[in-house]
């Protein structure tokens, strides 16, 4: 089952994704610029393999809601990303509100 529902951060109104899958769950929120999303994101790859799309991504571990990935201080982040300012150890909402 895929969810989609509205994400408030400070004053924007963000779009939170849940996808429900056996034994596991993905989530991410995203906006216009970039997102965030569960440890099912492959930083890695985005950074090495499809550079080229200078994807402004960040990704927190052990979430299982999206209030969570909110909360969460970030694992690791996207090149693209820290070039905004965003950095591991902030939280999802601060590096959301960076991507505004």
């Amino acid at each position: 089952m895929v969810t989609l529902e509205p994400v408030q951060v400070g004053d924007y109104t963000l779009v939170g994704v849940e996808v429900k899958l056996p034994k596991t769950t993905l989530l991410s929120i995203s906006t216009s610029r970039g997102y965030i999303m569960c440890g099912a994101l492959d930083i890695g790859l985005l950074n090495e393999t499809l550079s080229d799309r200078q994807i402004i991504a960040a990704r927190a571990v052990g979430v299982r809601t999206l209030p969570q990935l909110l909360a969460a201080p970030l694992e690791s982040v996207t090149i693209e990303a820290e070039k905004l300012g965003i950095v591991p150890g902030m939280t999802g909402a601060e590096a959301l509100l960076l991507m505004v």
